[in-house]
């Protein structure tokens, strides 16, 4: 057979990739061409020209360094071609997407808003990061204790829900369609705080697939900050252009993160991603647009939790219990049911964009 045939049979993530980017710089032009003070394009596209230019020069320096990627044994045995991939990618341009976007704003409350989701977004990549380092010295797929990676994820969230108490940047309501609002008062606090230890996970939990997490990531940081833009003087236009940056150090990495991958993100790039998401949903009263746009990492994550509770429910005297999904998380289930992972993953994409576009239409007024 062929290379072209082969291709076209078994095609790589080029062709959906694009159109992923493609997809992302219309939405962020034609907000910035229909909606006043909107400017979204130009933070998203530096962001996604220097991600990428970092990240084909970073991978070798990563790869130099051995930071190649332990597949867990009990995944799918597809995935053992993929041990040795380099990790840690989030490293590259996370810091990218960060000064991009803070550079957006220099004075007033909209900077120090700004630095705050920078720097809780810089922590959690750190996080991520001892975590991948443990797992490279261990040669496992497990770095640090589920605990102790809790404890500090929380540390982390509190430093920023604290800073955020005595500026006032929060508000007690969470605002849901058509005028509707949830007050929640205090409890926004431990909200908060769930809200920052079940995105980072979700996302993390997402990352599983080549391109998987990074191409849903880059979708609802567009949709948060395009709401951002449709809900007038009830948004935020720098924090908006915070999120596309943010969108653009994703599409700039998945150049190279695409099937077939040449780097992964790591939980240093997932934990990062999703306490920014969180960040920005909190401080903008988002925290709505964000459950209905990152509906996939939702149903990874429910999955997950899902697959664990009916296994020790049902589990007999012989250590054995019944599974909902063939594995978890989600895209496992698929792929392990004759799916392809260069299906799986634009099927996730377009579910997502999906998912955005009603978040759009349901968004806060």
């Amino acid at each position: 057979m062929s290379d072209s045939a082969e291709r076209f049979i078994r095609p790589d993530g080029r062709l959906s990739a694009a159109a992923l980017i493609a997809a992302v710089g219309t939405a962020a032009f034609v907000c910035d061409a229909r909606v006043p003070n909107s400017l979204l394009s130009l933070p998203l596209l530096v962001a996604m020209l220097i991600s990428s230019i970092i990240t084909w020069w970073g991978v070798p320096r990563l790869r130099t360094l051995k930071m190649g990627q332990v597949i867990r044994t009990e995944g799918p045995q597809g995935h053992q071609s993929k041990s040795g991939t380099p990790t840690m990618g989030g490293l590259l341009v996370v810091p990218v997407g960060v000064i991009t976007g803070c550079l957006i704003s220099s004075e007033g409350r909209s900077a120090e808003q700004l630095l705050a989701i920078g720097l809780v977004t810089l922590a959690y990549m750190v996080i991520g990061g001892v975590d991948d380092w443990s797992s490279l010295t261990k040669n496992t797929n497990t770095g640090l204790t589920p605990k102790g990676k809790l404890l500090l994820q929380a540390a982390a969230a509190m430093l920023f829900l604290g800073w955020s108490a005595q500026q006032g940047w929060i508000q007690g309501t969470v605002d849901l369609h058509n005028g509707i609002a949830i007050p929640f008062g205090w409890l926004i606090w431990p909200l908060g705080l769930f809200v920052f230890l079940a995105e980072s996970n979700a996302t993390n939990l997402t990352d599983g697939l080549d391109g998987l997490a990074s191409g849903c990531g880059a979708l609802v940081f567009t949709g948060l900050g395009v709401q951002l833009m449709l809900r007038g003087n009830q948004g935020d236009p720098a924090i908006a252009g915070f999120c596309l940056a943010m969108a653009g150090c994703w599409l700039g990495f998945l150049i190279h993160n695409r099937n077939p991958a040449r780097v992964f993100m790591g939980d240093t790039g997932s934990l990062a991603m999703g306490a920014s998401l969180t960040a920005v949903a909190l401080l903008t009263n988002s925290l709505w647009a964000l459950l209905v746009m990152g509906g996939v990492f939702l149903a990874e994550s429910l999955s997950v939790i899902i697959q664990v509770w009916v296994f020790k429910a049902t589990k007999g005297a012989d250590g054995v219990g019944r599974r909902v999904f063939r594995m978890a998380p989600l895209h496992h289930h698929f792929e392990l049911g004759g799916t392809s992972e260069q299906v799986v993953v634009p099927m996730f994409w377009l579910i997502t964009a999906g998912l955005v576009m009603l978040g759009l239409a349901l968004r806060p007024i």
